[in-house]
């Protein structure tokens, strides 16, 4: 299993009870296909450096997580279908980083 961040910006119009609904859904959903959620940051909500889907402003929010490649692949195209989620970014934590924290 490799350690991977994902950062999700989420539709502005949410409530802070909504976001914290869909990151627990989220969560649910990653647990279901066998990743381990190590970690949950809510940043809230800031303003874009350009308009996504019309919106100015979005929820910020990072995942950590322990999942094989595979895992992570339908979890992104789960990102994809959900229209809650403007947009997302997944990258891997080098081994180096993870070794520190």
């Amino acid at each position: 299993m490799y350690l991977y961040e994902i950062l999700l910006i989420s539709d502005p119009r949410l409530t802070d009870e909504e976001v914290g609904q869909l990151l627990t859904r989220l969560q649910e959903s990653v647990k279901e296909l066998g990743a381990e959620v190590r970690a949950v940051d809510n940043w809230g909500k800031r303003r874009l450096a350009y308009d996504i889907k019309k919106q100015r402003e979005g929820n910020y929010a990072v995942l950590e997580l322990s999942a094989e490649p595979a895992t992570l692949k339908e979890f992104e195209r789960q990102l994809k279908l959900n229209e809650s989620v403007l947009r997302f970014f997944s990258a891997r934590v080098p081994a180096r980083k993870r070794a520190r924290s």
